[in-house]
């Protein structure tokens, strides 16, 4: 048997597995496991499993994601999320569909600071779904919104998605987060833009709210700041290089804690309890880096990214097309699998091909960067798309009352702001590597 046939009963045995929900994790470590012990025998699979846990857990790097999966706990037990709604409503709430367009800015700064599409868009459908039903708001727009306002927290930093590709991809987090500031307020504006055309397109969505009083924005700001200030504390220091990513993610998991406990929403039990989620969403996604590890060693054995990447350097197809191959390869297996195995299986197979392709004369970093903000970009159109888009099934989880369907149906207009989005940053790598030049 060849060493690819043994690699695709690996990727099949994988996909059984999952069928009968075995955990993902376990179904990738055992079909990796199966497969590098018929490459290479008993002895090198023991020899290889003994440094397995340590060689794969002992990366300091990967400790910025349990504080980062912390602050955002804190973050969201200390009602920091109203207080970014209720700041942002007062300042565009009174426009067509300006609640939804606030939603969306406070999806946004939510989710630069728990770095998470699950955690932002269940946070912010408890915070802003009730205002919206309270101005007739209709059930489509509302859950549509907070669906496609959940994946702005793996699109802005510190999204965990690009810290675990850096690490996968052996690139600089200050130069992913970096560049993926750009891409993420142009998703935020594409979104924002979307709902403007929605609600003109299609009458009585929305109903218009008074404007604010300069007083009650200036007290919502007031409010909102000590975040503003925190977000303000971690990035400045992490480019300023005052502290590493990891030093920044454990100062400012702090310096939340201290401002909730300064504010009095957050008390020494409800601390306590940020920990269990925080531990088990970390467990969750080392488990994966575990079983993909064991999967892509025995991938790796059997030689298939080399010869997807040689293969890919005989077609005679502009790089675009194989690049835009792998994004609909994205699309397609994000809308059935879980987005961070996706990415940890795919990944050391279609990378290697990224980095033999001529794009636009980019360095061999400067291609890693670029595909990695237009991978993630991808993958949170997954989280929305059908069948399965699982930030759909977060917002129902709240929502109950909204049928499954209609919130897919209202986040199509997202979809359409996605694709331009997708397009734009294919085709223009400039916009994605702009702000870099500001770290040299």
């Amino acid at each position: 048997m060849s060493k690819a046939e043994i690699a695709g009963l690996m990727v099949v045995g994988m996909l059984i597995l999952i069928a009968l929900r075995v955990p993902l994790a376990a179904s990738m470590f055992i079909a990796g496991a199966a497969g590098y012990w018929t490459y290479v025998g008993d002895a090198a699979v023991l020899n290889y499993l003994k440094r397995l846990l340590w060689a794969r857990f002992s990366v300091y790097d990967l400790s910025v994601i349990p504080l980062f999966l912390l602050m955002g706990q804190f973050a969201s037990a200390a009602g920091f999320s109203r207080s970014l709604f209720r700041a942002a409503n007062t300042l565009v709430g009174h426009f067509n569909g300006g609640v939804a367009q606030a939603a969306i800015i406070a999806c946004a700064c939510f989710g630069a600071i728990s770095g998470s599409s699950v955690a932002t868009a269940a946070t912010m459908s408890q915070v802003t779904l009730p205002e919206m039903k309270r101005l007739n708001y209709s059930d489509r727009l509302a859950t549509g919104t907070l669906a496609a306002g959940g994946t702005m927290g793996i699109l802005v930093p510190p999204s965990i998605m690009l810290i675990i590709y850096a690490l996968l991809a052996e690139q600089s987090i200050i130069k992913l987060f970096t560049a993926a500031i750009i891409p993420g307020i142009i998703a935020a504006v594409g979104y924002m833009i979307a709902i403007a055309i929605y609600v003109r397109l299609v009458p009585g969505q929305a109903k218009i709210q008074k404007r604010a009083t300069a007083s009650e924005r200036i007290s919502a700001i007031k409010e909102a700041w000590p975040i503003a200030a925190i977000f303000t504390l971690l990035f400045a220091g992490i480019y300023g290089g005052i502290f590493t990513p990891t030093e920044g993610a454990a100062v400012a998991t702090a310096a939340t804690m201290l401002l909730g406990l300064g504010r009095g929403t957050l008390n020494w039990e409800k601390i306590k309890q940020c920990f269990l989620p925080a531990a088990q969403a970390s467990a969750m996604i080392y488990a994966m880096l575990l079983g993909a590890a064991m999967m892509n060693t025995a991938l790796a054995v059997s030689q298939i990214p080399t010869e997807v990447a040689a293969w890919a350097q005989t077609l005679t197809v502009h790089p675009l097309v194989i690049v835009s191959a792998f994004l609909l390869i994205f699309i397609v297996l994000t809308c059935v699998l879980d987005e961070l195995a996706m990415m940890l299986l795919l990944l050391p197979v279609l990378l290697p091909t990224i980095l033999g392709l001529d794009l636009f004369g980019m360095t061999g970093e400067e291609k890693a960067i670029w595909f990695g903000i237009l991978m993630v970009v991808v993958i949170s159109v997954g989280l929305i798309a059908p069948p399965i888009g699982l930030d759909v099934y977060v917002v129902h989880k709240v929502a109950k009352t909204v049928p499954i369907g209609e919130i897919y149906r209202g986040v199509i207009p997202f979809l359409y702001s996605d694709v331009a989005r997708i397009l734009l940053l294919l085709f223009f790598p400039q916009i994605t590597l702009f702000a870099l030049r500001f770290l040299k």
